[in-house]
């Protein structure tokens, strides 16, 4: 790829590529925006296919997360951790020690947590080397595991999306396909459970199928055939994508709300959503709890201040649906509308975030 040509148009601030020959330390950190005050968003450890994909992905997810904090209402930018390498064998003490020496001569204007390949220990070995570190383990006075809240944030956000697609937010009856039983997929199943919905969820995990089928009296079907259910709500909670020229149409449902990350494939996916009255819930907007969460952690982490915040996140669906319907635009472009408006209105307040030595 064209590095520069790529920042240029997509306006990211800075890219650091960190190396540490000892520990066998290679990751990229992507800051895309700090218009609205430090840039946060997790340290994904993944075996990526070269390292061109994995600056892509940097690239890509540090911008997602701009748009993300935006929405939210956090004084928050952009920016992403990726460390190339497989999390199941390439871990190590000195090799996260290492990253966080990197995050540390940011100064700031970075900040990292846990994402897919991390856990709360690794950024308890972060925190030994950097202050620029949230998700870290209770004993340190922080919120630890982000899942529980992501998961409360998406049921909340799948209630106001019913309001509007299905005129009301009482889900007791309604029935919603999951994709997807991981950490956030199974807490939201147990939301809907309790609010009254009939559950049918497919996952590879067979276990986490049995315990849903168990616990949960949900109906299980095979990864294929979940796209194809007659139900009023479908909650993608697995890969990203997944809205895409082979599912598009074979959905039957009423909406779209679920704790994936990039669900459409194209943006024409949901322009597509939108022509059919499936309302979409905009992915970044609907599955920021966890970032909520995390992000409390910066003022003295409170849990019931930070559950407070992430309930918040039914009147921004709503909020983002007026935008919608008033502007004639589809879901998706009415997130990114209230993101950027958010973004540029402070621009004229403040540029680029510069943390005040002491």
């Amino acid at each position: 790829m064209e590095l520069f040509s790529y920042l240029e148009k997509y306006d990211y601030e800075q890219v650091v590529f960190c190396h540490d020959e000892a520990s066998g330390l290679k990751a990229i950190i992507a800051i895309h925006d700090t218009t609205l005050g430090p840039a946060l968003g997790g340290c994904r450890m993944w075996t990526y296919a070269s390292e061109e994909a994995a600056v892509t992905d940097a690239l890509r997810l540090a911008r997602g997360m701009t748009y993300k904090a935006a929405a939210a209402g956090l004084n928050l930018g952009g920016g992403k951790t990726v460390v190339i390498g497989d999390a199941k064998k390439d871990k190590s003490e000195a090799l996260f020690r290492a990253l966080g020496r990197y995050i540390q001569s940011l100064n700031g204007r970075y900040i990292t947590a846990e994402d897919v390949g991390t856990t709360v220990h690794d950024m308890d070995l972060i925190h030994m080397e950097t202050k620029y570190v949230t998700g870290v383990s209770s004993a340190y006075g922080s919120s630890g595991n982000p899942s529980p809240m992501t998961a409360l944030g998406v049921f909340r956000g799948l209630q106001a999306t019913a309001k509007v697609a299905l005129g009301t937010d009482d889900l007791a009856g309604r029935k919603v396909a999951i994709q997807g039983l991981g950490s956030v997929g199974y807490a939201l199943a147990e939301y809907l459970k309790d609010a009254g919905a009939e559950l049918i969820v497919t996952d590879i995990n067979q276990d986490a199928l049995r315990r849903a089928s168990t616990e949960l009296e949900a109906k299980v079907v095979e990864p294929g055939e979940i796209f194809s259910q007659d139900v009023d709500i479908f909650a993608p909670c697995a890969l990203g994508a997944i809205i895409n020229d082979d599912t598009i149409d074979r959905l039957r449902c009423k909406m779209v709300a679920g704790s994936a990350n990039n669900q459409l494939a194209e943006e024409r996916h949901g322009d597509i959503l939108h022509e059919r009255g499936i309302l979409y819930a905009p992915d970044y907007v609907i599955n920021s709890g966890g970032l909520i969460n995390v992000a409390d952690e910066l003022e003295g982490y409170h849990v019931e201040r930070a559950k407070a915040k992430v309930e918040n996140i039914y009147k921004i669906m709503l909020d983002l649906y007026r935008v919608s319907a008033e502007e004639r635009i589809p879901s998706y472009k009415a997130a990114d509308h209230l993101a950027e408006s958010r973004i540029n209105q402070l621009k004229q307040v403040r540029s680029t975030f510069l943390r005040n030595a002491k």
